[in-house]
């Protein structure tokens, strides 16, 4: 495999000129890739203006927001922003009934007023080293010495890490308050040393309501035309030395290494348009017998999520407590739901299954005319394919397990709190079993906040079912039940709940106080934990010689691909690391006799409203504003308010809450969504349909100024009119 490494080496730094709107580009490779290419398409930046490691460049000013989003500094002051659905769980941890930000906004109009979010951090990205190459010479060097060991993989992969260990070791001497890790691209074929910095003490500064944060909420997520103000805001806080630090009343603002200007000239179809974030995850080398797969595991989701989302909507709706403490929740199971159905139609209307079909005919026709590509990449195909038939059972069996029985919130408490007393057991040698007792309580403080106890039960027992109605028998649950097949599961699920001490933490405390540490330890709730961790256990344990078998396929069949594709763009899967795409803004025509504009304004908030239906409400003062032209400096020039935007930018999930940038790499908007007619992007680019969303970042403004009356925080914006 290292000559396949040297090969891909090659190929990447030998595309020098590529016309694309297509690709996740890698920041390091920016000169030698892409940047002639993006000038030509209108960028009138350098390469080193975006990512620099000696200077100061735009990578600065973009984070990794909360683990799983995207956002950018806009001040020098630390003031960042990103989308309101990435802020969406930290708001929601804010909120209770009589302070309720997720319904009615929330604004600091001071920094005192600036609100801590317990857990939330940001991370910068310091730089990117490519170690391949170093990775590779000690490769050679352990096969060669060891030709003939038995165990020659094992010794190869101990002596990689223990040069990993030493790079380590030196890098975190040269970057204090920083994370090294090692993270591989191309299938495990380039593996890069990535340098970071986060901070931990981030403040809620404000968000509109989800009237306007979320209108359109499910029924409008992934389409267009969109009407979203999808963004929040939220500050950096440093030591005084500007370093990471703990949440403390004596940190004080983070002092940007940089941050983005932010234009109000607006958007035409057409003009240059550039992303910077972290893209989640794509699958653009899968092959056909994956896809399949990822369909079926995917109708298993979209099914049990139907069942848990109805139970938790209708409650939501009956209950305004219940609608704080389950929103996030709610949110974050709907949005993959929607996307998956989504993408099984485009699957079907795209051909998505016959072209890669296609493509596998096409490589192996190639590769069978050559004796040395034989032998590099013969058995790829071959090998995915096995892999994927010999684990399908159990990864079916893994994936209904874990989007069903697993979801039952009061077995989940049970597990955290067992795991943190487990621990605490075990670091005081078994000698302090109350301290180990209260520290799993504290440990439940935030689940309890946000529980009900009553959605979970209608939730245990329908999920439950499914479970029972959708696995064969070999994988039914042990030790719950005398017999897991015929049992009553509403009256199963009734006597747990009314049993196990976990459903309140009154209850939990009460039996902790009175140190009934064994009914705690044979809770029932603690016994369908094991019963169906068993499942999951025995599933993983089978999926390990598949798991195999599909690492090494697809690694030969991604360097074969590039190998027989080194005239053509190549980029690597997204992997939650920093990424560049660039493209225009710009419509589009999904069917016949359909066109849709690149722009949405306000007008088109006010018709969809529906005072009936609490997608589609709109705040009384957003009209009032709308009816009075009341859009200041914020209007297009023919006096409308503009709301959202179309770019060709290739995007996926993790890009929530990246800037999209002008020619100059100024800000213009945030990303926030991909659009219906693609669908299927994550597996292939299509570019006659395949949009970016963005928030128009003047409506974020106009939101921020003009409806939230919190002018005060652009006054430290460094703003392009």
């Amino acid at each position: 495999m290292k000559r396949i490494l040297f090969t891909i080496s090659a190929l990447m730094l030998g595309l020098t000129s590529i016309h694309a709107d297509e690709g996740m580009w890698m920041l390091p490779l920016l000169e030698k890739m892409n940047i002639k290419t993006m000038q030509e398409e209108g960028c009138r930046l350098s390469a080193e203006q975006i990512y620099s490691i000696n200077n100061t460049s735009l990578k600065d000013a973009i984070v990794q927001f909360g683990g799983g989003c995207t956002g950018e500094v806009i001040s020098a002051n630390g003031l960042l922003v990103t989308n309101h659905h990435c802020g969406y769980s930290n708001i929601q941890q804010l909120s209770s009934v009589e302070h309720d930000y997720l319904e009615n906004g929330y604004w600091a109009m001071n920094r005192s007023e600036e609100l801590p979010c317990e857990g939330l951090t940001v991370t910068f990205i310091k730089s990117f080293t490519d170690v391949t190459p170093i990775l590779d010479k000690v490769e050679k060097n352990i096969r060669k010495k060891n030709k003939r060991a038995e165990n020659i993989e094992d010794l190869v992969m101990a002596a990689k890490e223990e040069k990993e260990n030493e790079l380590l070791k030196t890098v975190e001497k040269e970057n204090p308050f920083c994370d090294i890790d090692f993270v591989s691209f191309y299938n495990e074929n380039v593996r890069y040393m990535i340098v970071s910095k986060t901070y931990k003490d981030i403040r809620f500064v404000g968000a509109p309501p989800s009237s306007i944060g979320k209108f359109g909420a499910d029924t409008d997520n992934w389409m267009w035309p969109r009407h979203t103000g999808d963004f929040s805001m939220f500050r950096i806080y440093a030591d005084k030395d500007n370093n990471p630090a703990e949440y403390s009343k004596d940190n004080v603002p983070y002092q940007a290494d940089n941050h983005l200007t932010i234009s109000l000239k607006g958007v035409q179809e057409g003009d240059y348009t550039m992303i910077m974030g972290f893209p989640g995850r794509t699958n653009r080398f899968f092959t056909s017998y994956e896809l399949k797969q990822l369909i079926q595991k995917q109708d298993i989701a979209i099914a049990a999520r139907t069942i848990r989302q109805e139970i938790m909507m209708e409650d939501m709706l009956a209950d305004p407590k219940v609608k704080i403490q389950y929103a996030s929740k709610y949110a974050g199971s709907s949005n993959g739901w929607k996307k998956w159905i989504g993408m099984k139609q485009a699957f079907a209307k795209l051909n998505i299954i016959g072209r890669a079909e296609q493509e596998e005919s096409d490589f192996t026709e190639w590769v069978n005319g050559n004796n040395k590509l034989k032998a590099k990449y013969g058995e790829a195909l071959s090998m995915i394919s096995e892999g994927v038939r010999k684990g399908n059972e159990v990864t079916m069996v893994f994936t209904t397990t874990q989007e069903s029985v697993y979801r039952i919130e009061l077995a989940k408490m049970a597990t955290v709190f067992n795991n943190n007393v487990k621990s605490v057991l075990k670091a005081s040698d078994d000698k302090d079993t109350l301290s180990a007792m209260e520290d799993g309580l504290k440990a439940l403080e935030s689940y309890y906040k946000d529980y009900s106890l009553k959605t979970d039960i209608k939730e245990a027992k329908a999920l439950i079912g499914f479970y029972r109605e959708n696995i064969a028998p070999e994988y039914y649950l042990e030790g719950i039940s005398e017999d897991f097949a015929t049992m009553d599961i509403n009256a199963f699920v009734d006597s747990l709940y009314s049993s196990s001490v976990f459903t309140s933490a009154e209850k939990l405390a009460k039996a902790v106080n009175e140190r009934k540490f064994d009914e705690i330890f044979n809770d029932k709730a603690l016994d369908f934990v094991k019963a169906y961790s068993k499942v999951i256990g025995n599933a993983l344990t089978e999926m390990n010689e598949s798991t195999n078998l599909l690492m090494n396929g697809r690694k030969a069949y991604t360097a074969g691909l590039l190998e027989w594709k080194k005239d053509e763009p190549s980029y690597p899967d997204a992997n939650f690391t920093l990424r560049l795409t660039y493209g225009h803004v710009k419509g589009y025509s999904p069917k016949d006799a359909v066109t849709y504009k690149y722009y949405t304004t306000l007008d088109g908030v006010m018709e969809k409203e529906d005072p009936d239906n609490w997608e589609f409400v709109v705040p009384a003062k957003l009209k009032e504003l709308w009816q009075n032209k009341d859009f200041g400096e914020y209007a297009m020039t023919d006096g409308k308010m503009p709301v959202a935007f179309l770019s060709n930018n290739d995007i996926t999930g993790g890009n929530s809450g990246s800037p999209i940038m002008n020619a100059d790499g100024q800000l213009i908007g945030l990303a926030f969504d991909g659009n219906w007619d693609s669908m299927s992007s994550d597996i292939m680019f299509e570019p006659d349909l395949q949009r970016c969303i963005n928030v128009d970042i003047r409506y974020v403004l106009f939101i921020v100024d003009k409806f939230g009356g919190a002018g005060w925080l652009l006054e430290e914006m460094d703003i392009v009119r």
